[in-house]
């Protein structure tokens, strides 16, 4: 593997230039942070990313985990990595230093995650679903609960999960089994089995702290009858040693497709009657308290869909520049003619083109979810706080759906352009691909991300958020069209968001009649067509600032008026060939991907029933 994982001005662009995020520093919540701290950070993120975990990348997954004796072993690759990845404070840098965090914006600490994610995804999980975890403890649990576990959890000396899917059950959590039964000194006993539990059992550190959804005894089914514990695989003793193991067991890990470095277990609860758990928080408020780590993990889906995809997108574009084969098209006819890189030929420039759209707009889409969140926490009027919160929402399962399908397609067509060594694993693309696939599935796969898209999310506030996102976008329209270069392109723009705009008031007055099922039926299709109307205008928004920004330089270098000075000085100053990539990615998405949003929202408003209305026979072949 090559060192290029991602565009760090890229990503200084959208934090800085676009978004602005030295708003946030103005705030109490932000006030020690500038962007000189946030320069600091992405480059010591860029350097544990490339000389610690991408080393571990193709060997982990060669090595992958091994099930013997009931116990688990992990790559042994990941032990130095994981322990200077937590002694340089990465495990929690986003939470605040009063638990050991460094306080930093939810944006910046996804700027740096890309990194990691794009260096080896499977080894982040394990500090990933700790942090999420001990987040749980630090908002529900009890001061006393947090000092036994969370402290632990937060500097990486204990690891966590996330316990909810069970054999059978599967996105139906409301049909689980695990019971919990109160014993006399409050704790319970817990018993029933989870089952694809990521990071679930290992040999990383000496205990592992699991959130379990479990119903206790004699409460109502569904889900609002489920509580959630905190069950240690070690019982922790009075002083906070480690005590007893705990009554759970690993029945097996699974042998999987991709990111083998993560351990996927069967974790079975109680089989001796002797589990014990604490409640955390309230009972029955399971549910409501899990999707406090959920909500998180679909937005940190989505940042691992987005370094699958940049480190996919890198390495195909620096194969492009330093793979040689085949004259150039308009030399076929010349014996002599020399063959030239890849780079050259037409097609494998209009794929990089669609990658490097598609990776920027992912890129945006997502730091801008992040900056929602800082802004919802830290602005100081409770209705900023209100508005940014009900963007965050909005945002979330489109994030989490919408980044991990189009990285999937990222990787794919980096495949192509590595041609068949890209199908071998002499390079990484196929892992990326491989490890790429499973975000689209777990925490909700997308088809039930786009069903909480449809369902809950698009009628949230009274369908404000929906409104306020759309007004955001029209508000970049209108600035676009001041500027002449732009405007044609910005048109489709402006056609798309009317034409996403009909189908969402369509899907409204379908949910209150007959046609209930309609939306339902299309949820998946409306999301993917919502993230390309984000992805386009955010790349148009970029568009804008990289225009106004090449106009100052153009004054000053005196090529305002000529193509040919404009094109001769990108050669020589990156900042001019960077501001050009930025116009030409919003372009290129403006006429080839904004168009088709139009006929996919007339596809839907046809109410076409057919898939809902077969009969299941009629399936067969």
């Amino acid at each position: 593997m090559g060192n290029s994982l991602v565009n760090m001005r890229d990503q200084k662009f959208i934090m800085y230039e676009q978004l602005g995020i030295e708003k946030l520093f103005s705030l109490e919540k932000y006030k020690d942070y500038s962007n000189e701290i946030v320069d600091m950070m992405l480059n010591e993120a860029e350097k544990m990313a490339v000389d610690l975990i991408v080393p571990t990348y193709d060997v982990g997954d060669k090595e992958g985990c091994t099930f013997e004796a009931g116990k688990v072993t992990i790559p042994a690759c990941f032990h130095d990595a994981y322990k200077k990845f937590c002694e340089a404070g990465w495990v929690c840098a986003h939470r605040d230093p009063e638990v050991g965090g460094q306080g930093a914006p939810v944006s910046v600490y996804a700027a740096c995650f890309e990194y990691f994610n794009s260096a080896n995804f499977a080894f982040v999980m394990y500090p990933g679903l700790t942090q999420g975890a001990a987040g749980l403890i630090e908002n529900r649990g009890t001061e006393e609960q947090k000092n036994k576990y969370m402290y632990k959890m937060y500097a990486g000396e204990w690891a966590g999960t996330m316990c909810l899917t069970e054999p059978g059950a599967g996105t139906d959590v409301g049909a689980l089994r695990t019971v919990a039964k109160k014993l006399p000194d409050g704790t319970y006993s817990i018993s029933g089995t989870k089952s694809f539990i990521s990071c679930g059992d290992h040999d990383l550190t000496p205990n592992i702290i699991h959130p379990v959804l479990a119903r206790i005894e004699g409460d109502p089914p569904g889900t609002g009858g489920i509580s959630i514990f905190i069950v240690p695989k070690y019982k922790v003793n009075d002083d906070g040693s480690l005590g007893e193991l705990n009554d759970i067991s690993t029945g097996s890990i699974e042998h999987k497709m991709g990111i083998k470095g993560s351990s996927t277990c069967t974790l079975n609860f109680g089989e001796n009657g002797k589990c014990i758990g604490e409640l955390l928080g309230k009972e029955r408020e399971g549910i409501k308290i899990m999707f406090l780590l959920m909500n998180e993990a679909r937005l940190d889906v989505g940042l691992q869909g987005l370094g699958h995809a940049t480190a996919a997108y890198e390495h195909a574009l620096q194969y492009a520049r330093e793979r040689i084969q085949s004259a150039p098209i308009w030399e076929m006819k010349n014996p002599k003619a020399k063959a030239v890189p890849i780079f050259e030929h037409p097609d494998i420039r209009r794929t990089l083109l669609w990658m490097k759209s598609y990776v920027e707009g992912i890129r945006a889409m997502n730091y801008f979810a992040a900056f929602c969140i800082d802004m919802s926490q830290a602005a100081e009027k409770e209705a900023d706080r209100k508005k940014w919160h009900g963007l965050v929402e909005l945002l979330t399962p489109v994030c989490k759906a919408f980044s991990s399908d189009r990285a999937l397609e990222v990787c794919s067509y980096a495949i192509d352009v590595y041609g068949g060594y890209g199908y071998c694993s002499e390079y990484p693309i196929e892992q990326y691909m491989r490890d790429c696939k499973i975000a689209s599935i777990y925490e909700g796969t997308n088809a039930v991300q786009a069903l909480d898209l449809v369902g809950r999310k698009l009628g949230m506030n009274k369908g404000r958020n929906v409104l306020n996102l759309f007004g955001e976008i029209t508000s970049t329209i209108k600035k676009v069209y001041e500027i002449d270069d732009l405007k044609e392109y910005n048109s489709h723009l402006q056609e798309a968001l009317n034409a996403v705009g009909d189908l969402t008031r369509q899907f409204d007055t379908w949910g209150k009649g007959a046609g209930f099922l309609l939306p339902l039926l299309n949820a998946r299709p409306y999301l993917m067509i919502l993230g390309d109307l984000i992805v386009g205008w955010l790349l148009m928004q970029g568009a804008q600032i990289a225009t106004e920004k090449l106009n100052v330089i153009y004054r000053e270098a005196d090529v305002e008026g000529s193509k040919a000075g404009q094109r001769s000085l990108a050669r020589e100053n990156a900042d001019v060939a960077f501001y050009q990539g930025k116009i030409a990615s919003a372009k290129y998405f403006a006429v080839n991907v904004l168009p088709t949003l139009e006929g996919r929202c007339k596809t839907i408003k046809i109410s076409d029933r057919l898939p809902i209305e077969m009969l299941a026979e009629s399936f067969s072949s």
